[in-house]
């Protein structure tokens, strides 16, 4: 139906396919719809024309495509493994009617060909520059039947109507109205979604009052900007920049309390949970998060970093916060394919948070590890908590989103 309309090169095909293949056989691709799309699709005209070709074809990398005045990244091509996990959790059709929120042209292109020429792909993005470029791409490869839309996606699209999926492209901490609005009855919302700075690409659909996920896979997204852009708060530790906790609903302590915790003997625990290092941390992350009331992440500044706190990724360590002290979790080898998770924790009260810590990484070994994730519901903001079905209730503008682990 669509096609390209200039030859493509050879190399950039073999790559194409072979990466196709992999994801395939990896199992992030498993209908013959989205292989098919993502072979035909040349995703190296919809990435900037000085990239390498390995570049593109990697299937675990996005490649960006902007930048802000600081640096920092704003707009991207998604990795091929993360496009492929979405476009599966969308479950497309023929005439399948698509609003694609984040756009790039890239991923339109592979809904127009899934939905094809009877379908409706409308793409939207807040910033004109980005809307431009997926404009001429689009032309350019033979997808100009998508429409391509300037506007703050977090209102209403101007003669969208209803629309039997939405996929959100840029990681979300809410979920605004107007999507729900836009979605039909029976439709189906898949978002990258953010709670306590935990980001899941989650398929929702409708459960009676509420929206409840379907899959969930982890994934990491630029965030969105306009009205329902979000920034976490950062409380850094002893009132200097070296060591940062990012809070992604509020504090739960002020900021004062650490101010000495640095200054107190670091105490070491060690919990006996081994697990391999090529072993998925999916659940290990969701049980801290509903388990630790102070759950948080932690980061260091590589230019400022004296040792005071030795994690094990610099820029992103699973940590806590309670009464005036602070942990974060680490590990060391463990024979030659395991490691074995510990605590580290520092102030006045660091033996029984690191306790604490270590009782929910056994905890998890016992009763969750290996199991589902959990199903994460999403209720219109001021449903009563009697009214909510979970673990752990967190608060948003628009909604109340909880976490809970299914029924065994």
């Amino acid at each position: 139906m669509t096609g390209v309309t200039t030859a493509d090169s050879s190399e950039a095909t073999r790559l194409r396919h072979e990466i196709i293949d992999q994801l395939r056989n990896e199992g992030w691709i498993t209908s013959a719809e989205v292989e098919a799309a993502m072979k035909k699709v040349p995703r190296d005209r919809f990435t900037p024309p000085q990239t390498p070709l390995k570049e593109v074809y990697d299937p675990y990398s996005a490649v960006i495509t902007k930048t802000d005045e600081h640096g920092v990244q704003i707009s991207s091509v998604s990795a091929p493994q993360i496009q492929a996990i979405q476009l599966e959790q969308c479950r497309l059709r023929p005439g399948m009617r698509v609003l694609e929120i984040g756009s790039g042209g890239l991923n339109a292109a592979y809904l127009a060909e899934i939905v094809g020429r009877d379908g409706r792909v409308t793409t939207v993005d807040i910033d004109k520059e980005v809307t431009e470029r997926a404009t001429r791409l689009l032309a350019e490869n033979g997808y100009d039947q998508v429409r391509v839309v300037t506007a703050d996606a977090a209102e209403p699209i101007p003669d969208l109507g209803i629309v039997d999926v939405i996929l959100v492209t840029v990681g979300a901490w809410d979920i605004p109205p107007a999507w729900i609005d836009q979605l039909s009855p029976t439709g189906r919302l898949v978002v990258p979604l953010r709670t306590r700075g935990l980001t899941r690409s989650v398929a929702l659909t409708r459960a009676g009052d509420h929206l409840e996920s379907r899959s969930a896979k982890i994934c990491g997204f630029v965030p969105m900007q306009g009205s329902a852009g979000h920034e976490e708060q950062l409380l850094l530790v002893n009132g200097t920049p070296e060591i940062g906790l990012r809070f992604d609903d509020g504090l739960p302590i002020d900021p004062s309390r650490l101010d000495n915790a640095v200054t107190t003997p670091r105490v070491e625990r060690w919990t006996g949970v081994t697990i391999g290092r090529q072993e998925p941390l999916a659940t290990l992350q969701m049980h801290l998060a509903i388990t630790i009331p102070g759950f948080c992440i932690m980061a260091v500044d590589e230019d400022l970093d004296t040792g005071i706190v030795t994690p094990n990724r610099k820029g992103f360590s699973l940590a806590a916060a309670e009464d005036d002290s602070f942990a974060y979790l680490v590990h060391h080898p463990f024979g030659d394919k395991d490691v074995e998770y510990g605590v580290h924790a520092l102030g006045n009260h660091a033996q029984q948070l690191a306790k604490k810590i270590a009782k929910s990484l056994r905890d998890w070994e016992a009763h969750r590890r290996g199991g589902p994730v959990p199903v994460i519901r999403v209720y219109p903001a001021g449903t009563p908590d009697e009214q909510i079905e979970g673990d752990r209730v967190i608060d948003k503008v628009h909604t109340r989103i909880s976490l809970s682990w299914p029924a065994t």
